[in-house]
């Protein structure tokens, strides 16, 4: 018979399970390490998200005029040219006009036939006192002196459109002098920021020739999404910053909220309004809205608090007199310095609020000795 020789194989397995890691050792607080640090214990605050909406800088359209004449014309002369400051009433051009000289011309042969009326009804009332004409005939006259003193009003009504003031016009009934210069003038104080005239131009009325716009005020327009919509509201005091003037602060309040929700882009139009006394601001300038959202209570923690520790976010904790654990939480990001607890700590738990970065130096280097 064959010899079988048995063989003995030890097989050696690797453990497949890890040990449980030791909790973080007690640190104590000697007399000399408390000098350093300060407890508190764990309270509950609002909540404050801040929402960032890109935007730019608008004119504020109810502080901009388009200019134009109020009746066709050839352009004389120019006054205004971009970048000048304008009063209100200020001529920024003048025109020569021809249905201005024959608007004048007709209100002059009405006045003239006003005055022939008006002797004609004093010649008839003498020839009714003395039984010569009949009173038919004497109405007649009344009548149509009547006719000619509605037309002249109607036609100094037109010249007023026309631009003429009451003064300029009783000027020209009195020197009976055809003037066929129109101004155009502007309608509010602010700046010239666009010009579309030369001269000798023909101008119609529905020409805008100029644009002033009061620069003292200027809107900032965003989009936001539409899951934020509720937290914007008309009146609310809002932040923004402007990439180009990082220095400046500037703090303006919402005047409009859409009320419906752009389909493409799924984003409500919002504006706000802003100072720009000192004209620092510049229409189509980039500008971020920050509008900042206070939310329900929860609990948080100074910022300074923290420290970080194999990529993770740790508090010292006090779990006895005089003694302190460093104990790993989950937390929300930095909002003017505080954090909210999202998981580790309990209110009324007191922990490190200052000194947290030395104490945690302390005890990296008691581990190492």
């Amino acid at each position: 018979m064959p010899r079988f020789l048995a063989v003995l194989i030890i097989v050696f397995v690797p453990r497949l399970w890890a040990e449980e890691p030791a909790p973080p050792a007690l640190l104590e607080i000697t007399p000399k390490l408390g000098a350093h640090i300060v407890l508190a214990p764990v309270e509950t605050s609002h909540r404050t998200d801040t929402i960032r909406l890109p935007g730019r800088v608008a004119l504020d359209e109810h502080r901009v005029a388009r200019i134009g004449p109020v009746l066709s014309g050839r352009v004389a002369e120019i006054k205004a040219f971009i970048g000048r400051n304008v009063s209100q009433g200020e001529v920024l051009a003048i025109l020569n006009s021809n249905e201005l000289s024959a608007a004048q011309a007709a209100y002059l042969k009405a006045k003239t036939q006003v005055g022939l009326q008006r002797l004609n009804v004093e010649r008839a009332r003498r020839l009714f006192s003395e039984g010569i004409i009949s009173q038919a005939t004497f109405k007649e006259r009344e009548s149509a002196l009547a006719e000619a003193e509605v037309e002249i009003r109607a036609l100094a009504d037109q010249l007023g459109v026309m631009g003429m003031s009451a003064k300029a016009i009783e000027h020209l009934g009195h020197s009976g002098q055809i003037n066929s210069i129109t101004p155009v003038t502007s309608t509010i104080s602010g700046t010239v920021i666009e010009r579309h005239i030369s001269v000798g131009q023909i101008a119609e009325i529905s020409d805008e020739l100029f644009t002033v716009a009061d620069l003292s005020r200027v809107w900032v327009v965003a989009e936001a999404p539409e899951q934020d919509a509720h937290i914007v509201e008309e009146g609310s005091q809002v932040e923004v910053h402007v990439p180009a003037l990082p220095d400046d602060h500037f703090v303006g309040r919402i005047v409009y909220v859409a009320d419906v929700v752009k389909p493409d882009t799924r984003t409500i139009t919002m504006r706000m309004e802003v100072d720009n006394a000192k004209r620092k601001l510049k229409p189509e300038m980039l500008a971020d809205m920050l509008i900042r959202h206070t939310s329900e209570e929860a609990l948080s923690i100074p910022a300074q608090a923290v420290v970080r520790e194999s990529d993770r976010d740790h508090v010292f904790v006090e779990v006895a007199k005089d003694r302190l654990q460093l104990r790993p939480v989950e937390l929300g990001p930095d909002l003017e310095g505080r954090r909210t607890v999202l998981l580790g700590l309990t209110q009324g738990e007191r922990i490190v609020v200052k000194g947290a970065f030395h104490l945690n130096n302390v005890r990296n280097l008691k581990e190492l000795e």
